[in-house]
């Protein structure tokens, strides 16, 4: 068993309007006791992010090891949300420009920790313009900001591939490390946390979690795949 970089809700959005605060602070519970892995938490509802880690979400915001990132995909939706997450109070904040639709002009990278960069894939993938990339990757230089570039992007993104001026660029955060506990400690600290959860109303643990918390307990305990 080995610490982890895991990107919470990949495919989905965990501060999605639909999902209640006490889930997400579950959630929040489990990643605050697994501090031996990384967690990177990206939304683009950076409003409600900004309000729970100032309130219920505090005791989580503070951690090194949760990474807490907004995505900027433009000017118009893009500049709000950096707003919004310059004055949450979380610990290590990033950036996700993908995928870069226009010129961003100035950024305001101001408590930033992470940029990652990239262009648009897909049958209907829309160009980037490579000097949008380099501003960005200069500005990150300016205000010293971690870079990363994924992907130039387009309908055959593997075969655009990611270098960047000759190179690639693959620039992280500095990552807290902590020891990885013993697969029973790792058990017993899910079986806490779990029961935690159940005395505070958050789930039933008496009943079997769905795909969500099965994934959130195997974070826990080291088995994830």
């Amino acid at each position: 068993m080995q610490a982890r970089m895991i990107f919470v809700n990949s495919m989905s959005d965990l501060f999605h309007e639909d999902l209640p605060d006490d889930y997400i602070a579950a959630v929040a519970t489990v990643m605050v006791t697994a501090r031996w892995h990384t967690f990177q938490v990206l939304t683009k509802r950076s409003q409600r992010m900004r309000d729970l880690l100032s309130t219920k979400l505090g005791f989580a915001a503070s951690q090194p090891h949760i990474w807490w990132g907004v995505s900027v995909e433009n000017r118009k939706y893009g500049f709000p949300r950096i707003e919004n997450l310059q004055s949450a109070p979380a610990r290590v904040r990033f950036l996700s420009i993908e995928p870069l639709l226009e010129d961003l002009g100035l950024l305001d990278l101001q408590g930033m920790n992470w940029v990652i960069v990239g262009g648009e894939s897909g049958p209907r993938a829309r160009p980037v313009n490579k000097q949008w990339v380099l501003s960005i990757r200069d500005q990150c230089r300016r205000y010293g900001v971690a870079f990363f570039f994924k992907q130039w992007g387009g309908v055959r993104k593997s075969a655009a591939g990611r270098h960047l001026d000759g190179r690639t660029y693959d620039e992280f955060p500095s990552r807290v490390v902590h020891p990885v506990p013993s697969p029973t400690e790792c058990n017993a600290l899910a079986a806490s946390v779990k029961l935690a959860l159940g005395r505070a109303g958050v789930i039933n643990p008496s009943q079997t979690w769905d795909d969500a918390h099965r994934f959130l307990v195997n974070a826990v305990s080291g088995n994830l795949t």
